[in-house]
Order: C-alpha cells, then sequence, then structure tokens
C-alpha cells in the first residue's frame, strides 16, 4: 500500500538552490527558504491503516520522503521495513510519482486518506532539575563549562565541564540546525561524551536509518533501537543513566561502562555496554571521574536545561 504513495503537492512552494544553507533560528529558515515549511512529520491512515510520513529537505527544492507502516517511530512503527522516495520540487509540486496527493493546511490528502501534519515534543523537554541535582546550564551562566559560550539564553557548541563525574544521570536539551544542503557527518553534527568517553551521537538524522554514527548512536558501539530524530530546530532531549566502568587495585577493568539512554522519552539503549572509548575523545577509558563534553564539529548545535544528578 504504501509504495503507491507516489505524488506529493505542495501550495505556495517555490525550490530554492544555494550552495549552502545554515539556520539555527526557525524563523529565519521559515523566511528564507521554503523547504523548512513542507519538511516535517505527518501522521493519519490510508487505506484504513495507521501510517507516517517524515518529509526531509535535501536543498534546492528536493526532498525525500520516509513511509512508516503503522505510524511514525514512537508513536506506532513497529520496526517493519519504511519505504523510501525520493522527490522535487517543480510549478508548486514535490513530485515522488504518479498518483496526486495535494499538500494544503498542514494535511496531505491522497486518494486513499489524508495525513495532518504533526509537531511532536519530548515529553521530558523542560523537566526541572530534582533536589540534589548539579546544574550545569539554566539558560542564565556558561560559567560551569570550560570556555563555555552563549548565544542568547542557549549554550553553544564546543564546551566542557569544569566539574568531572562518575556514575550519574543525566538531562540535557539540544537543537539541530537545519542544513538541508549538507549530509552525513556534515548535517548538524555534535555528540554528548560521557566522562569525556563515549560518545552518544547528535546529528541532523531526521528520516535517516539510524545506525551507531547517527542521531542517539553510541559511536562504532551501538546503534539505538529506533531513530527518535525530531526535525532540525525542534528542541529535543536524552535522559541518560550512566554508570562508570569499574577498575582493580592495579588499573585493569572489571566491567565496561553501561547506559540507558532516552531519546525524545523513548528508550533507545537499555544497559547497553560501553566497551572502548570513541576515538574522538578527549579523555580515554580509566578509572577517573570525567566531564560532560559537549563537541565541536564545525556545525551550530545549541543546547539548554543540562542537570545532573550523581549515583552512589
Amino acid at each position: 500500500m504504501l509504495r503507491n504513495l507516489l505524488c506529493l503537492s505542495a501550495l505556495l512552494f517555490s525550490p530554492v538552490l544555494a550552495e549552502e544553507l545554515v539556520f539555527s533560528d526557525a524563523a529565519a529558515a521559515k523566511a528564507k527558504d521554503p523547504d523548512f515549511s513542507v519538511q516535517g512529520e505527518y501522521a493519519g491512515e490510508l487505506d484504513g491503516k495507521k501510517v507516517g510520513v517524515q518529509l526531509v529537505a535535501e536543498g534546492g527544492g528536493k526532498f525525500a520522503a520516509v513511509l512508516y507502516p503503522s505510524g511514525l517511530p514512537g508513536a506506532g512503527f513497529s520496526g517493519d521495513k519504511a519505504t523510501r522516495i525520493k522527490g522535487q520540487a517543480a510549478e508548486g509540486k514535490v513530485t515522488l510519482a504518479g498518483q496526486e496527493g495535494m499538500m494544503a493546511g498542514g494535511k496531505i490528502t491522497f486518494a486513499k486518506g489524508t495525513l495532518n501534519r504533526v509537531e511532536r515534543q519530548s515529553p521530558t523537554i523542560g523537566a526541572p532539575a530534582p533536589a540534589g541535582a548539579k546544574v550545569l546550564f539554566d539558560g542564565k551562566s556558561a560559567d560551569a563549562f570550560e570556555n563555555g559560550k552563549l548565544d542568547g539564553d542557549t549554550l553553544m557548541q564546543g564546551i566542557t565541564s569544569k566539574a568531572k563525574f562518575g556514575s550519574f544521570t543525566l538531562h540535557a536539551e539540544f537543537k539541530i540546525p537545519y542544513m538541508p544542503t549538507a549530509r552525513g557527518q556534515g548535517r548538524g553534527n555534535s555528540g554528548c561524551y560521557l566522562q569525556g568517553r563515549y560518545e552518544c551521537q547528535m546529528l541532523d538524522s531526521f528520516g535517516l536509518e539510524g545506525e551507531n554514527n547517527e542521531c542517539g548512536g553510541f559511536y562504532t558501539i551501538a546503534s539505538p533501537k529506533v531513530n527518535m530524530a525530531f526535525p532540525p530546530l525542534v528542541w529535543q532531549t536524552y535522559d541518560i543513566d550512566y554508570t562508570a566502568a569499574t577498575y582493580d587495585a592495579q588499573g585493569k577493568k572489571t566491567a565496561n561502562a553501561k547506559a540507558t539512554v532516552k531519546h525524545n522519552g523513548v528508550v533507545i539503549h537499555e544497559n547497553q555496554e560501553l566497551d572502548h572509548a570513541t576515538t574522538a575523545s578527549p579523555f580515554q577509558e580509566g578509572p577517573e571521574a570525567g566531564p560532560i563534553y559537549l563537541q565541536d564539529h564545525g556545525n551550530p548545535v545549541r543546547y539548554r536545561n543540562i542537570w545532573l544528578v550523581e549515583k552512589k
């Protein structure tokens, strides 16, 4: 059924050709690139069956549509094979293939049903720091980080916490820039390094397969159970329960570090063993405590509401 969804039209749409587009602000993206208002998530029923669609902007009026049976990731999609179709904007339409569908007023209408535009929010967005938590960033000061840099009331990438930690639970909110003409590791790249050692990747992975080097993946170690990446410029959350590796008196590792990770409220790793440090990590494995490091990969990723509770 999904393979018969072949054409998607957008009203008031004109393609933009650009060498490189980089936006860290949604209002600017909407004003300068009409693709931004078209990309996003859609959900509904087609032929009586629940379906989700992620429409990914790829620059210059190009799009990729990812069609999920049973609903969007984290909202019904059971892991069955998604259908991926390329598209191109021309004469007010994003054409994927032959069958007509019309998008207007936040709806995509096909012959077999209608999908409505949805704007999801993580259930843990804005989670307050509990009693006893160490607040690393509350929107007011970057003093908890070495080289802390502010962009208004958000943190900029490339910073390391001054404090070092053993085992902990961490809440962090992050926003990936809108970079439709970029690809792969150049598209909104950063990472949250636990103890400065193990990278939980941050990347614009909206609509991608969900690999270990994409958003939510532990780089070179484990892919997320489900790709929960929201569209770029939507605030997202990581809630991470981290247990540090243990070492004997001679400094030999006796147990790997472990992490359970919720991305936008959905468990994507459960007691995942982290058996080696990420290659680019600033701290190699060892018994010493380590910092929270938010990687600078040259893209304007932003952060807010970061707090941590140390475990005894």
